[in-house]
This record gives structure tokens, sequence and C-alpha cells, in this order.
């Protein structure tokens, strides 16, 4: 098992220490460790995916099952959290995500642009701010720079950033792919680099090896590999994603394996709300349940 750097350790200033003091100890299990709720996938995938549960294309549903579900955050768009958060703002922390894009353009050079400041965070009362970083991608030059900006104001407002590290781009297809052990591993470490202090990363799956590097080569299990993850991070949280929705035996094992590797929580959101409402409590208490036996300080 990795252990989980300490919130004390990580360096960070007075306002970004106090706000995740209170994500992770005001909220969810209370222990140090976090699960959170994501609703950017209207922008970032369309409108089909509430085709599951219709009534998850209604942004209030999904705050209100964010603060029924006792989530430690719940990361929205700015149009989003201007509308629909007033209702419940207070009783679930928000991450305001800053940037953001479509699925119509080709994944073949990908940056997701600005659309929101950390400006925008404090007034909504946001308790983090959340930023996709495309790691790989042709663009990355000025991913890398839209990154800087909003890690500086960050810093400067105390509010603890996100970093979404997804690779993308021809170079990463040719490696191995976006979810390979190779490029998790790659993402979380540049997210770290850059001055993430939460990084999100997908499971990594170590079977995929077309083109990567010698060392990801061979018989790795999957524990080994998040393992290596959390490590390659450091002193930056990792969150786990759940993904596209599988089945709830796969995604507990999942979540299991990662908490056992040191990371701080879980960030599911089609796994948890692509089903009805008391199902998606019922998923969400099993997870809490995982995340109760992994304590932090």
């Amino acid at each position: 098992m990795t252990t989980r750097p300490q919130l004390r350790t990580l360096g960070l200033n007075t306002g970004k220490k106090a706000r995740l003091h209170r994500i992770l100890f005001e909220h969810g299990v209370r222990n140090g460790t976090a699960i959170f709720l994501p609703y950017d996938q209207g922008l970032e995938h369309g409108p089909r995916d509430f085709t599951a549960n219709p009534l998850a294309s209604d942004p209030a549903y999904i705050v209100k099952l964010a603060v029924k579900g006792g989530f430690n955050g719940i990361a929205l768009q700015v149009g989003l959290a201007e509308k629909f958060y007033w209702d419940y703002a207070g009783e679930v922390p928000l991450v305001l995500k800053l940037n953001g894009k479509t699925e119509i353009p080709s994944d073949a050079e990908p940056v997701s642009p600005l659309n929101a400041s950390v400006a925008d965070a404090v007034r909504l009362g946001a308790d983090a701010v959340g930023y996709t970083l495309y790691v790989g991608s042709p663009a990355q030059e000025r991913d890398f720079e839209q990154l800087h900006q909003v890690r500086v104001e960050a810093h400067e407002f105390g509010l603890p950033l996100i970093v979404w590290a997804y690779p993308r781009g021809a170079a990463i297809d040719a490696k191995g792919g976006k979810d390979s052990f190779y490029a998790v591993d790659y993402a979380a470490r540049v997210a770290s680099e850059l001055g993430a202090d939460i990084v999100k990363v997908n499971f990594p799956r170590p079977e995929m090896q077309a083109g990567v590097r010698s060392e990801y080569l061979g018989s790795i299990a999957p524990q080994q590999a998040i393992e290596s993850v959390v490590r390659s991070a450091n002193r930056t949280y990792v969150l786990i994603s759940g993904g596209e929705k599988a089945g709830d035996a796969a995604m507990l094992d999942k979540a299991r394996m990662a908490m056992e590797a040191g990371a701080l929580g879980l960030i599911f959101g089609r796994n948890v709300w692509q089903r009805s409402y008391d199902e998606s409590l019922a998923f969400v208490d099993q997870l809490k349940e995982i995340l109760a036996k992994y304590p932090g300080a």
C-alpha cells in the first residue's frame, strides 16, 4: 500500500489548505478521502449522455443528487453553476471547471479553451477549480500556457487546483492509447510537475502495450500500475475517474485498488447518474464504504 501524503505536507498556502480541509473533513465520509460528482459531460459529449437516465439532463437533479449523496464536491461548468448551484450553495462544495470543449472536432490536436476564470469561481463560492489538460497533444504548448495562467490565479485566490490529466492526440494513440499504463502514469507526473494540487486520471490499463516504452512492457498487474501512478504524482493528490458506465463489481474493484494504492479518492459521474435516483444513492453508499476504510490526515 502506498501512503497518501498528509494535507500538512503539501506546501499549500492558507487559502488552499483551509478549503481542502473543508472539502475533505466536513463533507463526504469526513475522513480525509473524497468522492466528487462531475457534470461536464453535456459539454464534452453532448445530450446523448443523458439517454440512460433522462432526468440527469436537468442540472437541478444532479446538484440535489450531490447533496443527498454526501459528495465532497460537484464539478460544474460556469453556465450551470450560475443557474443551478445557488439552490444548494454551501451545502456541497463547488468545483468550477474553467475550460472545456465539445467532442465534435477531431481529437488529433485537442486543446480545451478557457471559458471561465478563478475570479468567477470565487464569486460563485467555489472551493476549488478544475482544468482539463491534454497531455501529449500537439497543442500542448498552448495548453501549458493556459494552465500557467490558471495556476497563478488559483494560488493568488487560495483555491485548490484540480487537473483533469487526459492523454490525447495522435502520438498517444501510437504509444499504447489514452488509457495505457504508460500514458496515465506520464499524465499524472506532468500534472504534478505543472503545479496541480489534485490530479484526476483514468484507471490505467497495463495490457495496452503497443508502442509503449520498454519499462511498461511485460506482465504488470492493475494494482502495480495504479500504485505507480500514485507514486508518479508524489505530493499531488490523485483522484481516479469512473470513466464510462461499467459493471458495478468492476467499478468497486477499481475503487478498492485505487484506495489501497494511496489515492485521495474517486470522481464518478456517468457511473453514478446514468441510473435511477435510488440506484445512484445506493451505489454511492457502496463507494463511501470503501473510502471509510482508508482515512487520511
